[in-house]
């Protein structure tokens, strides 16, 4: 392979992967006889899988580093987790993630420097990662690869020079935090801390533009190298995450040209990593949309836009010094974090909405006058609901890191950082608010059914009752209709939500932050209960995110963004996009990508928090589930995060392919 083109197709066609191994070694048991700490665990296993990592050179390549070791052995055996589960709160993995370290201090400093005054265990990974590079300089010479053994000459050890330098670098810091155990480690402002070693280069002629925009190229597709070894949900779900755009410390909005080339190299791939979210505010340029919109149309899922003039003033009020929160950036879906300084876990439960409205249905509405009556039962089961999750959220442990704590601002992983707060997810929203409006309609205004025909009905799955479930599911009015009643009680619940978070102090000191998120609880959420009054049946999913239910008869695209931009965001700030799918077929239309472009800024100036926008062809998802050998990279977004359609499990895809298609 010789060059550019040769080496994509290499890697497009998975011909890497058989390049793999897998360790068989019992590191666990080993660590567990010696009785060894937690930190000496993680650096001699990073020490231990570096050394096993067999450096992969291609001759025309110019971004190095591949993974070899297919997997990382346990470092505590069965019954070790068991114990440390019965003494802690673990959240997920056990090592850190959603984390976006301080690429701009490690890029200018290079890891020996770093190396100055950090711990022991600290110097020792640094060590083990240095001799990789190594390794790699020499396989580069090898192969006759001078190109990367020059590069690997400067980093990691010392600083970056030029653009070419900073991008081998990353490729190396995030390379190593999967090894060491962190993961969803995002990208971060990828245009701020970059754009340096761009400019330069361009300026002093040392790059043109074109030669620039081959290496951002190549290093994109380094993102797919070995993204299907890192863990998620589902396979995509893997937190590499990019941010572009958004206000400077001085308030005024940025986007330059290293921002434009990231959109066009996302564009010339086709891939799912990195996945692009876009900060705009109401002073960003319609051009940025429409270069946005040419993304969206080709079906990756992405970008997603995150509106600075609501995450800004709610970051804050709930703390964050203005400096930082300039800087944020996306966790591996949509929650908001700081680079650097910031350990929130932004994703650490859940509440379900429809949950609290079936528990109250069967529990308070018999006893219930009036719809007031209801809605107090509805606002303390969520402060239970709410108690609930905060309780068992205690004696927090996270896995050392010592190799993370160097590349933040500060060390962070044993008793975090600068910002601890914890975000939790608002599921069903739309679904519970659509049951309200049908309980308060038919109960209370017009009388024509009890509450024990109602639960009876729900209890049964509407089965006897099909005159009711129609007229639940298609003749009461719900969210997405711009209908002031039901958009009332989405406020209403939305706010009943952040409320009984505010004043609650989480174990590590920091706060709660609400959001509009659902993860992957749109499923198993709905897997909890059985009908619900809104007319969704037994098995039926819910929205993901912040969306309207799958069977709600809208207006059209606008008229869901109407309703969904009457909350207060900034009281919920933690993330969750409006999730839009829109047909593929649409984008045949003249000046159809002018009028989605001035669509998404229109939906920005309306107050709008975030917003994710599919495009999909029902009748292509349905051929490819039949014949998914065909349509190896059909992408779909999920819920915070795009996939390849045939690697999702069925109740995925079939999510996806029950979602409305707008068009506009």
């Amino acid at each position: 392979m010789k060059n550019y083109s040769q080496i994509k197709e290499y890697f497009l066609s998975k011909k890497h992967r058989s390049l793999r191994r897998e360790l068989t070694v019992d590191l666990a048991s080993e660590y567990s006889n010696k009785n060894l700490p937690c930190e000496e665990r993680v650096v001699s296993r990073f020490e231990f899988v570096c050394a096993q990592e067999i450096p992969m050179v291609f001759e025309g390549e110019k971004i190095a580093f591949l993974r070899t070791v297919k997997n990382l052995p346990a470092i505590y055996t069965d019954e070790e987790v068991a114990q440390i589960k019965s003494e802690h709160f673990i959240h997920e993995l056990g090592f850190m993630s959603n984390v976006t370290p301080d690429y701009a201090k490690i890029l200018s400093k290079g890891l020996i420097a770093l190396k100055d005054g950090a711990s022991e265990s600290t110097c020792r990974e640094i060590d083990a990662i240095i001799d990789l590079a190594k390794r790699y300089r020499d396989e580069a010479l090898k192969v006759g690869n001078t190109f990367v053994a020059n590069t690997l000459k400067q980093v990691p050890e010392y600083p970056a020079r030029n653009f070419a330098e900073a991008l081998q670098f990353f490729r190396i810091i995030h390379y190593s935090l999967w090894l060491e155990g962190v993961y969803h480690v995002t990208v971060g402002c990828f245009d701020r801390y970059m754009y340096p070693y761009f400019e330069k280069d361009i300026k002093e002629g040392v790059l043109t533009e074109d030669e620039a925009y081959q290496l951002l190229e190549e290093f994109f597709l380094s993102f797919n190298k070995d993204s299907d070894l890192y863990p998620g949900v589902q396979q995509g779900d893997n937190g590499q995450s990019m941010v572009l755009g958004g206000a400077d410390e001085n308030g005024e909005y940025y986007f330059n040209k290293l921002s434009e080339l990231c959109l066009k190299a996302s564009g010339a791939l086709l891939l799912i990593d990195p996945k692009i979210n876009i900060r705009v505010s109401k002073y960003t340029p319609i051009e940025v949309y429409q270069l946005g919109t040419e993304l969206t149309a080709k079906g990756l899922g992405f970008p997603q836009y995150t509106n600075d003039d609501i995450v800004l003033p709610a970051l804050e009020k709930l703390g964050y010094d203005k400096k930082d929160a300039v800087n944020y950036t996306m966790a591996a879906c949509w929650e908001v974090i700081i680079p650097g300084v910031g350990t929130d876990i932004a994703n650490i439960g859940a509440l379900s909405f429809v949950k609290v409205i079936d528990e109250c249905l069967h529990k308070d509405l018999p006893n219930c006058k009036n719809m007031d009556e209801f809605m107090t039962a509805v606002k303390n089961e969520i402060n239970k609901e709410i108690d609930k999750i905060t309780e068992k959220i205690k004696d927090l442990l996270f896995f050392n890191s010592p190799l993370l704590d160097c590349y933040m601002t500060s060390p962070v992983s044993k008793n975090g950082g600068k910002y601890n707060n914890f975000g939790l997810h608002g599921t069903g929203i739309t679904n519970a608010a659509d049951s309200l409006v049908a309980i308060n309609k038919y109960l209370f205004e017009e009388k024509c059914i009890t509450a024990s025909q109602l639960i009876d009905a729900v209890d049964k799955d509407f089965i006897g009752y099909s005159e009711l479930l129609h007229k639940l599911r298609f003749e009461t009015p719900k969210v997405g209709q711009n209908d002031d009643v039901a958009d009332e009680y989405l406020v209403a619940l939305l706010n009943a939500f952040s409320n009984s978070l505010e004043g609650r102090i989480n174990c590590r000191g920091g706060k709660y932050r609400a959001g509009t998120g659902s993860a992957m609880y749109y499923l198993w959420h709905a897997n909890e209960i059985g009908a619900s009054p809104d007319g969704r049946r037994k098995g039926e999913s819910l929205g993901a995110n912040f969306s309207t239910s799958l069977f709600a008869l809208t207006g059209g695209p606008f008229s869901v963004i109407e309703s969904l931009t009457k909350p207060d965001f900034t009281k919920a700030m933690n993330g969750g996009p409006v999730t839009l799918e829109f047909s593929a077929d649409m984008w045949k239309g003249e000046g159809t990508k002018d009028k989605f472009a001035s669509f998404i800024k229109t939906y920005i100036a309306m107050g709008g928090h975030q917003i994710q926008l599919n495009s999909v062809n029902l009748q292509t998802l349905k051929d490819a589930k039949i014949h998914p050998e065909n349509y190896e990279r059909l992408v779909v977004r999920i819920w915070g995060w795009s996939a390849y359609f045939v690697e999702l499990d069925e109740e995925f895809q079939n999510h996806v392919m029950a979602r409305q298609e707008y068009s506009v």
